[in-house]
């Protein structure tokens, strides 16, 4: 390994090295920690949407005529509420769209789900 003297530093052929190297890792760690901003970000979105159909589905088996208000205040930006009622059940469905991170988000846009489902509590139910 041959070195250059100047100025009285010792120079390495492999100095810039790290630079390079930086250079190239740089991009891919902002683009991992983008990704996981985007994953906590979304797992609070499906959060807010289990909660939403909860709150939704409680609200239903009361009897309250605005449970799809309810569920929608409670559920993420742009999600879409569903009230079904059934004989003895109530069951709410939101679904939100949670879009990727920048770019990507065409490529990476995911739709969150969540159901709940309660027991009716202004039927009456016979025994048999």
């Amino acid at each position: 390994m041959r070195r250059e003297r100047r100025a009285g530093r010792v120079r390495s052929p492999d100095s810039g090295m790290v630079t390079a190297e930086t250079a190239v890792a740089l991009p891919a760690l902002v683009l991992l920690t983008a990704m996981l901003i985007w994953g906590v970000v979304a797992a609070g979105a499906q959060i807010r949407c289990v909660d939403a159909a909860r709150v939704g589905a409680r609200a239903a088996a009361r009897g309250d005529s605005d449970a799809a208000a309810v569920a929608a205040a409670a559920a993420p930006p742009g999600a879409k509420v569903t009230v079904a009622l059934d004989a003895t059940t109530a069951r709410v469905t939101v679904e939100a769209p949670c879009p990727g991170p920048g770019r990507l988000a065409a490529v990476m846009s995911v739709r969150l789900t969540a159901t709940a489902v309660s027991a009716r509590e202004d039927v009456l139910i016979e025994d048999s």
